[in-house]
Formats: C-alpha cells, sequence, structure tokens
C-alpha cells in the first residue's frame, strides 16, 4: 500500500527531525500547528505510528511519563529534568554497565536515565 505524502505528514517529520529532544505527541502537535494551524491530534498518532513501524522513530520511556518520540538514531542514554520536565539526549554509553550484569547473564539492551535539573533549572 502506497503512503501519500501530504503536507500533514510532512510537518509531522519535520517537527519531530528538527527537534532537539524527545517530544510528547502533544508536544509534536502543539509544534505542528505553528506551521500547519489545521494538524490534528489524530494525524499525529497515525503519522507517529506508520513512523515508528518504519523504524524511523523510537520510542522513549521514562516511567510514569508519555511516551516520548524522536528520529530513530545511534545507542544513547536520556536526562529528564525535574524541574521542567524535558528530556534531553546524553551522548555514548559507560562500557562499566556491563560489570554490573550479575555472572551467567547476558544482557540484550538497557536503557538509563538520569534525573536531576537542567541548566535552565538549576
Amino acid at each position: 500500500m502506497q503512503v501519500r505524502n501530504t503536507k500533514q505528514k510532512q510537518v509531522v517529520t519535520k517537527v519531530i527531525q528538527e527537534a532537539e529532544c524527545p517530544l510528547t505527541v502533544h508536544e509534536v502537535l502543539a509544534r505542528g500547528q505553528k506551521m500547519l494551524p489545521s494538524l490534528s491530534l489524530a494525524t499525529v498518532y497515525r503519522e507517529i505510528g506508520r513512523l515508528t513501524e518504519a523504524h524511523e522513530l523510537q520510542t522513549v520511556a521514562i516511567p510514569g511519563d508519555p511516551p516520548r518520540y524522536e528520529a530513530h538514531s545511534h545507542h544513547h542514554h536520556h536526562f529528564k529534568c525535574t524541574g521542567c520536565d524535558k528530556v534531553y539526549e546524553i551522548e555514548g554509553c559507560p562500557k562499566e554497565l556491563k560489570s554490573l550484569v550479575p555472572k551467567g547473564f547476558k544482557p540484550v539492551t538497557h536503557d538509563l536515565t538520569f534525573y536531576g535539573l537542567c541548566k535552565a533549572c538549576n
């Protein structure tokens, strides 16, 4: 099935690709409506679902928060500001994390989120 490349889909894709941090569906909608006021929540959900299914987006799951989405990229971790609730990317991955895995266990994947105050809230 061919997916039409509508203006709405272009806006959703552009918002996520240009974001400096992972965004919730409502953040995508708010930013997208600045470019295209008629953008609907249903369209944002549909496009995020399609992009996630196509492995162009990855979900950032932070306990207690709604899912956030970011362009699929290299392995990295996140920092959540407890002041403003923004989530930031942290580059790299500490190699010593493997040493925390119990002997005889084989890790498949991991996710690490730091919590604290961002530069603006500090």
